[in-house]
């Protein structure tokens, strides 16, 4: 992967992580593309475009423990305490209770055992993903027979949607959907990336195709309030899709436009240092954006003498005052954010082990 290649994909995770910040805060960072239709998928994408098929399938499981479970749960721990810690002062215990089938087998199954990092409950998901899909990855057929079976997967984990409110078997059909993704980034990688068939891919007709097929997508929106303001969405993370069809042509269509953007882009914010820190911290970005959000929002609580429990009453997504707060808490966030990722990597690089 050359450097530009490479430098191209830190940029995609940047664009990707600010589509799931603006979304927890219901806007669109992209217009006519709302990040609930795509934002989760672009990130299983970005996986298929950083797979590496060289290792053995036990190396593969270290490697992929190390970089998406050990944070994790680093992080679980931590949270774990700050939860805890935090219910003399707010009053409300953010999440399930403390046992180990919730700290240690709920990751796997839902992710939700804490409201603070329950935006990570993707990296646990993301885990289960590539592991079943290193294990396909043996099997010697085409590459495109294979994102044919993807897809057949994909489609079939939107009509067995009805299952998934069981936790035992939600994580299975998230990774049935997702496979399809994570394939089509391999693919992107292995046979368009660095061929002539990209300029093909990404000229002015294409744009324009894709731009029809998004309005006429957009027919399906059954979301125009501004209090949802997350149109076509559907809940990978829960299994509720919309439609049977109409997820995977919105992640396909906001998979795209990512691209495109970042094409677009790249030539003018490639020396950027910080939008180089917000790919590069795009998983502390994840894992600790509610806290930043929820520290405002007590804040100001606090400040304006609003009792806590206006908060405590609702999700953990609740924030003050959106008409006036939205993009500040999305400032702030992914600043403060960015800065907390660089200073864990400081601290790392002063252990001794």
């Amino acid at each position: 992967m050359d450097k530009i290649f490479s430098d191209k994909i830190n940029l995609l995770k940047a664009l990707a992580i600010l589509v799931v910040v603006s979304g927890h805060l219901e806007f669109s960072l992209i217009p006519m593309f709302p990040p609930y239709s795509f934002q989760v998928m672009v990130f299983f994408f970005i996986a298929g475009i950083l797979f590496n098929n060289k290792y053995g399938f036990f190396e593969y499981l270290k490697r992929r423990s190390k970089s998406l479970l050990l944070p994790y749960f680093l992080y679980a721990a931590f949270y774990l305490g700050l939860t805890a810690v935090a219910v003399p002062v707010i009053g409300k215990f953010w999440g399930m209770p403390i046992t180990f089938k919730n700290e240690l087998l709920m990751p796997f199954l839902t992710g939700h055992q804490l409201d603070l990092i329950s935006p990570l409950w993707f990296v646990p998901s993301l885990f289960i993903t590539l592991v079943i899909y290193k294990v396909f990855s043996c099997i010697k057929i085409s590459d495109t027979i294979k994102l044919f079976i993807y897809l057949i997967f994909a489609l079939a984990a939107i009509q067995l949607q009805s299952y998934a409110s069981d936790i035992h078997i939600l994580w299975l059909l998230r990774s049935a959907f997702s496979l399809f993704f994570v394939h089509l980034g391999y693919m992107y990688k292995t046979k368009i990336a660095e061929t002539p068939i990209k300029e093909r891919l990404f000229s002015p007709k294409i744009f324009f195709a894709i731009v029809i097929l998004q309005s006429i997508l957009w027919l399906t929106n059954k979301d125009f309030t501004p209090m949802d303001g997350v149109g076509l969405h559907f809940l990978l993370v829960w299994g509720q899709y919309n439609n049977p069809i109409v997820p995977i042509l919105t992640s396909l269509t906001g998979i795209w436009m990512c691209l495109f953007i970042v094409d677009i882009l790249y030539e003018r914010v490639k020396d950027i240092s910080f939008i180089k820190k917000i790919g590069q911290n795009s998983y502390h970005i994840m894992a600790n954006h509610l806290l930043v959000f929820n520290i405002i929002t007590y804040t100001m609580l606090f400040i304006k003498g609003i009792p806590f429990d206006i908060k405590n009453g609702a999700d953990i997504y609740w924030f003050y005052f959106p008409l006036k707060t939205t993009y500040f808490y999305f400032v702030a966030g992914i600043i403060l954010t960015v800065y907390t990722g660089e200073l864990l990597k400081l601290i790392r690089k002063k252990l001794p082990f």
